[in-house]
């Protein structure tokens, strides 16, 4: 057979296994290939699958795609979905095929998160040398444009020979299916390779299961964490994706209502808790509650479970202001785990740990003011949200009404997706979830264009799941104007395949979360506004508003379309049309709800700060007044050695 058909049969016989409490799960682990079809892969990868689709179409169903970017996009959201137990292969032509995947893969590395990409690369013999869309480096010539994925890959390799072939894809599995090392697995096959010829042995083709590997804590650690928590006067948690990678939300409520230990989460971790928990603090950090950020601010012992400290997680190092706090840092990843220099590092599975830490802190409890303090702030940051969610304005509406409707009209199963802009930040403080899987929010990249294509990858997920008899869920995305246009394709693909995804598109006509922060930092909203040029002061932030018309954009892909005419009852309408593109059946095609909304309007502040540098020298006189606040908020921040 073919190097390209050694490839497709392999996968299709691949599975994952994972052991949760003592019951066993096994499931395919690539269950369907991407691919957009050139030169480079039209005759190996494409001749493959549809080899496949003839002789036996169960093996690796084929999905059609229209932006190699977006496909893997798909593929990291029904990975997240899963829990990184399977996740989509996508195979690209050379050139700019395979380059346009380079974004994909630095978002699937930078969440942690599987995806198999199998880009064509130019020959191998170099018998028809240089080919179109060949790169020539005059330093170097064997380097092509797949070389630039092995920054962002967690494994990468070239297949020059069909020998190596088991060798790549042993090895890329291997990572693939490892939470601790997990991310984008890059395997480059030259497009005169995939369409040779090999006698490959059979067994490379028999079913192979891949454990997902949990490692337990070492009793050591425990007891010297337990220890730390018994002494410490206001511990706090601070709860990641790790913790719903492991299905440790059962463990971490039980944990919670044992020790009274109040809870903050990450953007990843957003679902841990359901927001009305005793314990549940919401997010924390500079899109945080301030309920969060309070108890974070007087913690002394900070226990990180599953999370990798990202800078809005900590707020830029400003979060812990307790010159004694310290860290017990309980992850999967020996690199998390080590973070802050902790000074107790327990390298394992979060439900694990969780499990063997309640057993050791039997007969504790915090003490009652802390737990007093906890359910004060919890008030006082729930009545918040309460004020922005009911805000009425008219007759553009404020972002902060949007979600509160959006929120209040889906189903407590029902998952919202987003990725960059105001929303992730606005969501992750206010977004009330009372399910683990509620959440799907891309943050640890933020990529603009991700939000269709990933809320499609997550549909595809939910449809397995309810394939399997384990209930539906509508899949909402929200996104506003300047990520629709970065990458709205995939909504073609959907009504290709008839599948009901709903979105919410709010259009402000700007870049809402840069223009707040660029006007926070002296820069007065510069390039962030869709206004037409102004020839005389070569200015894009004064003139009249684009002519654009996003909701017909949309109907011209064949999108059902309902639109919310601004006035005083916008937000009413808007609550209704959810409901109405709820009530939608599944397999009548997506569904798209445009609103338009205020691009000036804050949500509730977070009393937190992110550290992005101000100018030290301007002649602005903004920019020298957000300098002086810079410098206050930098002098607060700490190197948290210990």
């Amino acid at each position: 057979m073919t190097v390209a058909q050694a490839v497709v049969e392999f996968l299709g016989r691949q599975y994952t296994v994972d052991n949760i409490g003592g019951t066993r799960y096994r499931e395919r682990l690539i269950p369907g290939m991407f691919g957009i079809f050139g030169h480079g892969n039209v005759a190996g990868v494409g001749q493959a699958l549809k080899q496949w689709q003839v002789t036996d179409p169960t093996l690796m169903p084929y999905y059609q795609g229209r932006n190699e970017q977006a496909q893997s996009h798909q593929a990291v959201a029904y990975a997240r979905h899963t829990r990184r137990r399977a996740t989509y292969a996508v195979s690209t032509s050379i050139g700019p095929g395979s380059s346009n995947l380079l974004t994909g893969a630095a978002l699937a590395t930078a969440n942690r998160l599987p995806v198999l990409l199998l880009p064509s690369d130019t020959f191998a013999t170099r018998a028809a040398d240089p080919v179109l869309q060949q790169l020539e480096m005059p330093h170097g010539y064997d380097i092509t444009v797949n070389d630039a994925f092995r920054p962002l890959s967690k494994y990468f390799d070239r297949v020059t020979r069909p020998e190596q072939l088991a060798s790549a894809l042993h090895h890329g599995l291997r990572v693939l299916t490892d939470p601790a090392e997990t991310g984008a697995v890059t395997i480059s096959l030259p497009q005169d390779v995939q369409a040779e010829a090999f006698d490959f042995p059979e067994e490379l083709f028999a079913e192979r299961e891949w454990k997902i590997r949990r490692p337990e804590p070492e009793a050591e650690d425990i007891a010297a964490a337990a220890a730390m928590i018994r002494a410490a006067k206001r511990p706090l948690i601070v709860a990641g994706g790790g913790v719903l990678y492991a299905y440790a939300t059962d463990e971490l409520a039980a944990f919670t209502e044992a020790t009274g230990i109040p809870v903050g989460n990450t953007q990843a971790g957003v679902g841990v808790l359901p927001w009305d928990s005793k314990y549940s603090l919401g997010a924390i950090g500079s899109t945080g509650t301030t309920a969060a950020n309070a108890l974070a601010a007087e913690a002394d012992l900070v226990i990180g479970i599953g999370t990798r400290y990202e800078d809005f997680t900590t707020a830029s190092r400003t979060a812990f202001q307790n010159p004694d706090v310290k860290f017990v840092n309980i992850n999967v990843a020996a690199l998390d785990a080590y973070k802050h220099a902790t000074v107790l590092p327990v390298v394992a599975d979060a439900r694990k740990a969780l499990i063997a830490l309640r057993e050791a802190l039997t007969g504790y409890r915090v003490d009652g003011a802390l737990e007093v303090r906890t359910a004060t702030e919890k008030r006082r940051w729930d009545a918040t949200v309460d004020a922005a969610f009911a805000e009425r304005q008219s007759p553009l509406v404020t972002q902060n009404s949007i979600i509160g409707a959006v929120n209040q009209a889906m189903d407590p199963r029902d998952v919202v997706v987003c990725a960059a802009g105001s929303l992730p930040g606005d969501l992750h403080k206010m977004w009330r979830v009372s399910d683990p899987f509620g959440y799907h929010v891309e943050y640890g990249f933020s990529c603009m264009g991700y939000e269709i294509a990933g809320g499609l990858g997550l549909k595809r997920a939910v449809i397995d799941e309810t394939r399997r008899g384990e209930g539906n869920r509508d899949v909402v995305v929200m996104v506003g104007d300047g990520s629709y246009l970065m990458m709205h394709t995939e909504l073609v693909t959907a009504v290709a395949e008839g599948i009901k995804l709903i979105t919410v598109l709010i259009q402000n006509h700007g870049y809402a979360s840069i223009g707040s922060l660029s006007e926070s930092l002296g820069s007065q909203r510069f390039g962030t506004k869709y206004r037409t040029l102004d020839e005389s002061t070569h200015s894009f932030d004064e003139g009249p508003t684009l002519p654009i018309d996003l909701a017909t954009n949309a109907e011209s892909l064949g999108v059902k379309v309902i639109r919310i005419a601004p006035g005083e009852q916008a937000i009413e309408d808007l609550a209704a049309a959810v409901a109405e593109a709820k009530a939608a059946p599944e397999g009548s095609g997506p569904i798209l709800i445009h609103i338009e909304s205020d691009l000036y309007a804050d949500a509730p502040s977070s009393e937190s700060w992110w550290d992005v540098p101000v100018s030290e020298i301007s002649e602005l006189d903004s920019t020298q007044d957000a300098y002086r606040v810079y410098s206050e908020h930098k002098a607060r921040q700490k190197p948290y050695l210990g």
